[in-house]
This record gives C-alpha cells, sequence and structure tokens, in this order.
C-alpha cells in the first residue's frame, strides 16, 4: 500500500507537550474519501487521553475526533462525494460491519471492536490511526458524514462528538415535549444538551457547580439553574425529573441526581470519570430508577443529528485557535477555563 506524509500535531510520551510531527497515512483506496481538515474540536476525552488516564498508548499519539474538511480526493468506488464537497469524520473509523449492532447503525457496539479515529490498531494501514491534528484525513466513506453547510463551519465540529454523545441518550430516552430533563454539568457537552433538549421540545434544567454558570444555563436555553451546592434549591426537584444527562467526566456523587428522579427516571452518564462512580442500592431501587451509560451514536444517527442542528440552527460555543496554542489550549481545558469548545482553525498548521 502507497502511504504519504503528512504534518501533524502530537507527543510521544504521557505528560510530554505536544509538538509538530510527519505521520504517515495511506493514499485513497477504491472506497476512500480523503479531506484538508479545516477545524477541529478539542474534546476531553483527548485530554485524558495525552495524560494516559486511559493506560498507555503507543507513541506518538495524533488527537482529534472533531474532524470537518473539504474534500480533496475520492476512490474509484466511492459513491456519496465528489471533491470539494464538505465532509466530517467523528469518533469511529471503521468497524466489522457484519455483525448484529453494524447491521443494526449503532457501529459503536460492534462486537469485533471499533476503530476510532485516533490511538486504535489500524486494520487497514497496520500500526494505529492518527487523528485530525493533521493536514489531511483519508477514511472509508462508509464512515464519512456529509457536512451540512453551517454558517460557522468551525463552530459546527464539535458536533461530530458532543453533539451525538448528548443527542443519542436524549434521543433514546425519549426527551420531547411534556419532559422535564436535567442537565449535570456546562461544558463542551452540557452545553450542548442544553441546546439539542430545548429543540427537542423537552424542559430543561441544570445543576452545575459553578455560580458564574446559572445564569449563563438560562442564556443557552436552560429553563430552570441550580447551584448544587444550595441544598435547598436542589429539594425542590426531588422526584420531579424524568431523565438527567451527566456530563461530569471527574469524581462526583451521581445518588444526588438520582434521588431528584420521578419513578422509573434515569441518569444516563456521558463524561468519562477515570475513577470509578459508587451507586447506593436504594437510590435505583427506590422508584425504579437507573444509572445508564451512553457512548457517542453509529453513523447514521450522527448524520441524522448532523442535519437535526443545521434545522436548528445549532452549534457550539466555541473558542477558535491556532494550533500552536494546543498546549495552552489543553491547560486551560483541565482547569474548565473555556466556554465551551476549543476548535483548531487547521490553516493555523501551515504557519
Amino acid at each position: 500500500m502507497e502511504t504519504q506524509q503528512v504534518k501533524a500535531y502530537g507527543t510521544t510520551a504521557v505528560e510530554e507537550p505536544l509538538h509538530e510531527i510527519t505521520i504517515t497515512r495511506r493514499t485513497v483506496q477504491p472506497h476512500d474519501v480523503e479531506f484538508e481538515i479545516l477545524y477541529c474540536g478539542i474534546c476531553h476525552s483527548d485530554l485524558h487521553q495525552i495524560k494516559g488516564d486511559f493506560g498507555a498508548f503507543p507513541p506518538p499519539i495524533v488527537p482529534g475526533h472533531e474532524i470537518l474538511g473539504r474534500v480533496t480526493a475520492v476512490g474509484a468506488h466511492v459513491k456519496n462525494f465528489k471533491i470539494g464537497d464538505l465532509a466530517g469524520v467523528g469518533c469511529i473509523v471503521d468497524s466489522c460491519g457484519h455483525c448484529e449492532y453494524c447491521e443494526d447503525g449503532i457501529e459503536q457496539f460492534c462486537d469485533e471492536g471499533v476503530t476510532f479515529s485516533f490511538n486504535s490498531p489500524d486494520k487497514i494501514s497496520g500500526g494505529h490511526t492518527f487523528g485530525g491534528f493533521s493536514k489531511t484525513y483519508v477514511c472509508n466513506e462508509r464512515y464519512v458524514l456529509k457536512m451540512p453547510a453551517f454558517e460557522n463551519l468551525a463552530a459546527a465540529a464539535p458536533l461530530l462528538c458532543a453533539g451525538i454523545t448528548v443527542y443519542s441518550p436524549l434521543k433514546h430516552w425519549g426527551a420531547g415535549p411534556g419532559k422535564k430533563v436535567g442537565v449535570l454539568g456546562i461544558g463542551g457537552l452540557g452545553h450542548m444538551a442544553i441546546k439539542i433538549a430545548k429543540a427537542m421540545g423537552a424542559e430543561v434544567v441544570v445543576f452545575t457547580t459553578s455560580p458564574s454558570k446559572v445564569e449563563d444555563a438560562k442564556r443557552l436555553g436552560a429553563d430552570e439553574a441550580v447551584l448544587s451546592s444550595d441544598a435547598e434549591a436542589m429539594a425542590k426537584y426531588n422526584r420531579k425529573l424524568h431523565f438527567i444527562v451527566d456530563t461530569v467526566s471527574a469524581k462526583h456523587d451521581v445518588n444526588v441526581y438520582l434521588n431528584l428522579l420521578r419513578h422509573d427516571g434515569t441518569v444516563v452518564l456521558v463524561g468519562l470519570p477515570p475513577e470509578p462512580l459508587e451507586i447506593g442500592a436504594f437510590n435505583v431501587v427506590s422508584g425504579r430508577r437507573s444509572f445508564a451509560g451512553s457512548n457517542i451514536g453509529g453513523i447514521a444517527e450522527t448524520q441524522e443529528m448532523l442535519d437535526f442542528c443545521f434545522e436548528h440552527n445549532i452549534t457550539a460555543e466555541s473558542e477558535i485557535i491556532n494550533i500552536q496554542d494546543i498546549n495552552k489550549a489543553f491547560e486551560r481545558l483541565e482547569k474548565g477555563d473555556v466556554k465551551y469548545r476549543f476548535v483548531i482553525d487547521m490553516a493555523s498548521l501551515e504557519k
């Protein structure tokens, strides 16, 4: 297989700053789409990966899985893309394609294991996959999304992970008119959950540990916002919520929020705390409540989400940065100092 050398930003060791490197990508195969990356969002899981929170990684690691670009080449058998089209790649770039989950369009649960945009074994090229902090991306068209022509393309990049991560559980658990939906945490995921849940017609209540974000939650569209340290305010929501999206990626007490659920209500975790969370038995058996999780979404559902967000004019609240500022951005992300998603202008890679 022929390969090409591509400029990227990556790291070769835990805690090492990201820096400019050269990676190898395959040239376009018959079913491949290649695109120049215009924008790439920065996700909290990128930070977990480069810090080694999910285990050791094979060097180098090039993060980035909210990848938006313009098609520059297509393989001979590609049917759905042409040169010049807008395209996106999210978390998934390969799966077995034939298990029951792949056939049902929920490739994220593939029996043989999904291939992620970066830091996954690459079944086609060998080695491991490299993410969107790079000049170009090459992917089988089955896993490439058709990006609508959002007015603010940069702000649409985070939809490819943050958007689908909250859209999928909101849809699955029936967020809509007559439902009171809680959103725990206002960050990259939480602020998208507010916007999407409101567009679905739900009543949205936000819970935050940050006083400064109470008013901001209302600006984003929340009907109500509660400081979680205010016991009296929290008590008003006991047994009131149908469903809570938990976006927190740090250790926290989920039992507090289980008690806010109506009977048959569910707290759904979409954040990725590196430490285990404890669940009190009586907090779930009382009221037949559930604590569940959700992991991104399949390719078809991700396309559905993009079209939904385009229809409702939903994009991420974004701060655009140059790739040369990536390490500073990661430091700020770790401190929660961003409202609410960093997006890299990948044209800066050529500076």
